[in-house]
């Protein structure tokens, strides 16, 4: 067993780019088609583990966690261009937030429902899921680091977030051939994608290039806001179960970087801002799966008829908020995958819809990488509450 901390960070940095150069390589791409990048990163450390080869104890798992979380989150954040999500218009975001409203209903029922199969602890881990469907992988670190969830309540939940989005997305392609007719049906106001076209017309991911002083220097700037933030938690007031001191430190870090994307700070994103904090994330899942176990992947299968109950509450808060908004299908469709997909797939349902509408579903997921954090942590003190 491996217990020298520079060794395992070694291999855990060894195993994040193994993964991440394989999913990017032509020939073998493919093998990410059904899982994830994100899942492999979390679940070969977890591997290690179990079969006796980290730590899992090892203090170094936990620093990294604690140290590196915070960095991850500013340099997301703090390229948000919120204007452009403002401009959206008030019948998308409106999409959004009952989508997303819809999914912190479902998972409190879920849990409601699964609680006596799967145990009370299991709170933390439904509001971690909650985070992840109305945000990203991000929001559901955050959350878990946050509200201090078990790992053996977490890993579970990572299982359920692997299978339950892909099978949902596949629906929501399929049904695009019902377009036309749920327009007609619901008297769609159509007018509001041309809007949408003028407002997101230009919008595209970060696709910066990197230079080693650009990394050292945002690296530098992520340490100092982490520094800020957890120094700032220190002084606010903690509530057992609700609001600890890296509670605190999640939520005056995501508050920063929101902050100073209305600053020039934003201009980090020229620099590959977006990539190195993604980067920065994928290396905590690691450190994350390094401390877990497959003793509790048996839950699995009941969290996963959860996770439809979540999906179904999900989806019907978006069909009764599309009549009464007047709002046409692709609105349904990318405020669902903008919550349960993020950034990677909700362009790509927008634009099956839709052409040339990419950017709104880009947008909308933009849109819950900001408020992920804050509806889980919410969605987590009522799930607690039901206990």
């Amino acid at each position: 067993m491996i217990h020298n901390p520079i060794f395992i960070i070694i291999i855990l940095v060894a195993i994040e780019l193994l993964v991440l150069s394989l999913s990017r390589y032509e020939r073998t791409s493919g093998w990410f088609e059904i899982l994830p990048p994100v899942f492999f990163i979390y679940f070969i450390p977890m591997l290690f583990s179990t079969a006796g080869l980290l730590d899992t104890k090892a203090p170094v798992l936990s620093a990294v966690t604690t140290s590196i979380l915070p960095m991850a989150l500013f340099l997301l954040l703090v390229t948000v261009d919120l204007p452009a999500i403002f401009r959206l218009g008030g019948r998308a975001l409106g999409m959004f937030f009952i989508g997303a409203f819809g999914m912190i209903s479902g998972a409190a029922l879920a849990f409601a429902i699964s609680r006596r199969f799967v145990g009370d602890q299991f709170w933390g881990g439904f509001a971690a899921l909650s985070a992840s469907w109305t945000g990203g992988s991000a929001n559901m670190v955050a959350v878990k680091e946050a509200l201090s969830v078990p790992d053996a309540v977490f890993l579970p939940m990572v299982v359920v977030d692997t299978v339950v989005p892909y099978v949902w997305m596949g629906l929501l392609i399929a049904a695009v051939r019902w377009q036309p007719a749920f327009d007609r049906w619901n008297r769609a106001d159509r007018t509001v994608l041309e809007e949408l076209r003028s407002r997101s017309h230009g919008v595209s991911q970060d696709k910066a290039s990197l230079t080693p002083i650009g990394i050292i220097a945002l690296l530098a700037c992520a340490a100092a806001a982490g520094f800020v933030s957890q120094a700032a938690a220190r002084h606010l007031p903690q509530v057992k179960d609700m609001f600890t001191t890296y509670a605190w430190t999640i939520i005056v870090v995501s508050c920063l970087g929101l902050g100073l994307s209305f600053t020039p700070a934003r201009r980090l994103g020229d620099h590959g801002a977006t990539r190195v904090g993604y980067w920065l994330l994928y290396f905590v899942l690691t450190a994350i799966g390094g401390k877990a176990s497959l003793s509790n992947l048996g839950m699995s299968a009941v969290l996963i008829a959860a996770g439809a109950v979540i999906v179904t509450v999900h989806a019907l808060f978006l069909l009764a908020g599309a009549r009464i908004l007047r709002a046409p299908l692709f609105l349904v469709a990318a405020a669902s995958q903008a919550n349960i997909g993020g950034v990677a797939s909700a362009p790509v349902v927008a634009a099956v819809y839709e052409p040339g509408l990419a950017s709104a579903g880009l947008l909308l997921a933009i849109l819950g990488n900001i408020v992920g954090t804050y509806l889980g942590i919410m969605c987590g003190q009522f799930c607690r509450a039901l206990t």
